[in-house]
């Protein structure tokens, strides 16, 4: 059992567990450190690991539509299942949510964009990155405070630098948060300091 936000009681299989964040601040591995840790996840395979994402990005397509279609939400029920912030406002209030929202330093996340519309043949000069910077910093504070208004959600912000720094720490916290069901050392078990790339392979 867990508590939402106003103290209403429900059942872990219930609850559905969503991995945000921006674009490459380390969603990725998140979703394969809950897989490790014994966690089911909700994904289709669809889009294939590539340079960028070397593991894989553990998407499921018919996130992007919910929208439209939220039916999906049933079978992610005691699951995990992967989101970027701009989608969590469509989330229907009447699910129960565990949000692990994933941080990384600014410059790291444009640097690895950049690095990923360079491989694409797309331009990189269209926003400076100060603006840009600018820009998801603003809009990161605008999500956090509406996370904070939802009654039906919990949150954990982890940091994907602190997560390759101490594994083991962040392991033991992201289990606490999903009510100590996970295992650890599993978790641990898939990071990997050494693929530190823009810094980081994991996106």
């Amino acid at each position: 059992m867990i508590a939402n936000m106003q103290g209403v009681r429900v059942m872990d299989g219930e609850v559905v567990t969503v991995v945000s964040g921006l674009p490459r601040s380390g969603t990725s591995l998140m979703m394969m450190m809950l897989e490790a840790g014994g966690m089911q996840v909700l994904t289709d395979k669809i889009r294939t690991a590539d340079e960028d994402n070397p593991e894989g990005y553990y998407e499921f397509e018919r996130v992007k539509q919910i929208e439209q279609d939220q039916s999906w939400l049933e079978d992610a029920k005691g699951k995990g299942v992967k989101m970027v912030a701009e989608l969590l406002k469509h989330l229907p209030p009447d699910h129960t949510y565990k949000v692990i929202f994933m941080r990384r330093k600014m410059e790291e996340i444009l640097a690895s964009q950049k690095q990923m519309l360079i491989r694409r043949g797309e331009p990189t000069d269209r926003v400076s990155d100060e603006r840009m910077a600018k820009l998801f910093t603003e809009y990161l504070e605008r999500v956090e405070a509406w996370i904070a208004e939802q009654p039906n959600m919990e949150v954990i912000y982890v940091s994907y630098n602190e997560v390759l720094e101490n594994p083991v720490e962040e392991a033991k916290r992201i289990s606490e948060f999903l009510g100590n069901t996970l295992n650890v050392e599993n978790m641990v078990g898939v990071v990997d300091p050494t693929l530190y790339r823009q810094r980081g392979r994991w996106r």
